[in-house]
């Protein structure tokens, strides 16, 4: 048997060095009233302290079948962590032991209530955490986590207490139908990223909202993507119709990468951030 080359050596070893380094997230279990709101955290390595964010997940839930993080979301949390940050993932369905909420019709966690409930809980294991930073705990959401997100940044929404609020947040393509109807605002500054091909989210109404809350509102940007459908920020997605079939994915319209949008999200994300 002719023994390897050394250029083949190091391929094989790069590849296997890459498969061990995947970041490994961490379960945490969080109290929230009578609920444990289980998470998954992904922590950069040492004792901080280091910014945070909590991580809200899509319709379709934060795990898979085999009970892992779902692709996209541990991209964004490899991305984050090589920038520094923890990265909390409240897992907002399976706590309650609920499936997907996507097509349900009496769903059993609504955006502007249990959600914003574990946004809430989860902000408070992290300002009792000596590894993170207090006053720099943001927010980032996709979906029905973003709505989420956008009921949780209204100022009516503000603890009167001397704690830290959140120091800015991520909206990915929610829904903003209830609130472009309800007077939205933000008590911290708020970045919007959708795709104007999205016929899945409520784009006119994301932008309603953001112009209605001009002069009332913390800092609030929407960036429309011009070619972007829903789930433009996912990694290799060829565009594809929503085929009805799937319970973890809206029922109509088209989801799908975009690569310039993707790009030019990450570095927005990253900047927006660091403000």
């Amino acid at each position: 048997m002719r023994p390897l080359s050394a250029a083949l050596i190091l391929a094989l070893c790069a590849v296997a060095c890459t498969a061990q380094a995947a970041p490994v997230p961490q379960q945490v279990d969080i109290p929230s009233g009578k609920l444990t709101l289980h998470a998954q955290l992904y922590r950069p390595d040492g004792n901080g302290p280091f910014p945070a964010v909590i991580a809200l997940h899509g319709c379709g839930g934060l795990s898979g079948q085999s009970g892992a993080v779902l692709p996209r979301y541990r991209d964004w949390s490899e991305q984050l962590l090589k920038a520094g940050y923890a990265v909390l993932w409240p897992d907002s369905f399976g706590s309650r032991e609920a499936g997907p909420q996507c097509r349900e019709t009496d769903r059993k966690v609504l955006a502007r209530r249990e959600r914003v409930a574990d946004i809430t809980a989860a902000h408070k294991w992290l300002l009792a955490q000596t590894w993170a930073a207090r006053g720099r705990i943001s927010l980032i959401g996709w979906a029905h986590g973003a709505s989420a997100l956008l009921w949780a940044v209204r100022p009516q929404l503000a603890t009167r207490g001397k704690e830290p609020d959140y120091r800015s947040a991520i909206a990915f393509y929610p829904d903003c139908r209830i609130s472009a109807r309800t007077g939205w605002s933000a008590r911290v500054p708020t970045l919007l990223l959708v795709g104007a091909s999205d016929d899945v989210a409520s784009v006119p109404q994301c932008r309603q909202m953001v112009d209605g809350a001009r002069g009332r509102s913390a800092l609030t940007r929407i960036v429309v993507y011009p070619s972007a459908a829903h789930g433009f920020d996912r990694a290799g997605l060829p565009l594809r119709a929503l085929d009805g079939n799937d319970p973890a994915a809206p029922e109509r319209g088209h989801i799908g990468s975009d690569a310039q949008a993707r790009t030019d999200a990450q570095k927005r994300v990253a900047e927006w951030l660091t403000r």
